[in-house]
């Protein structure tokens, strides 16, 4: 289950109820999905999307997302500090980035126009939907590990828009560790 840290408040929220709650009045979508069969972490990407064929289509009907794929990122991931590089800079997009997390933990910083950055760890389990527009960024914890379903409306994909405020030198990825996101169903082996 995700969690999340306030930093300027010095403030963490772990409920499942208080961080959709919290999420909802910045913009940001957020689930959990427990899949209907169960399946390995190492499932291969076209059985992980057979998983959630139901629960990504009705996310397709909603958000007229038009494409799903699998990103799969480990430390032995070829270019993995020139592709982090990319996204742990404050920036946003011309669509929604829509993430439910497989295996692995990472951390997206919401900065919304009107209120304090906002952390949020994600970990197996979680559906994360930063809308179009919204100042973010994006790093990985410590494991550097992270298998995630995507979904787009622009079957292209999308593009960083940076904002060049470098907000997020002020704030650093803290994760608060495996111990907030205890395997459940599906999840049930670890990485």
């Amino acid at each position: 289950m995700a969690v999340i840290q306030i930093p300027d408040e010095k403030r963490t929220l772990n409920s499942e109820r208080e961080v959709a709650d919290y999420l909802a009045t910045i913009g940001v979508q957020y689930e959990r999905w427990e899949a209907a069969q169960a399946i390995s972490v190492d499932a291969s990407n076209e059985e992980i999307l057979a998983a959630y064929s139901g629960e990504i289509e009705a996310l397709k009907a909603q958000g007229g997302y038009v494409t799903a794929d699998v990103v799969d990122v480990s430390p032995e991931t070829p270019g993995l500090d020139a592709m982090l590089a990319k996204f742990n800079k404050e920036h946003w997009h011309d669509e929604d980035e829509v993430r439910f997390i497989i295996a692995g933990r990472g951390i997206f910083h919401i900065h919304p126009p009107d209120g304090l950055v906002v952390a949020i760890e994600v970990g197996p389990g979680d559906l994360i939907r930063v809308p179009r527009g919204t100042h973010h960024w994006f790093d990985l914890c410590s494991d550097r590990r992270i298998r995630a379903i995507r979904l787009f409306q622009n079957p292209a994909g999308w593009t960083p828009q940076y904002t060049d405020t470098l907000t997020e030198n002020q704030y650093q990825t803290v994760c608060l560790g495996p111990a907030y996101f205890p395997p459940a169903g599906l999840h049930a082996q670890p990485i």
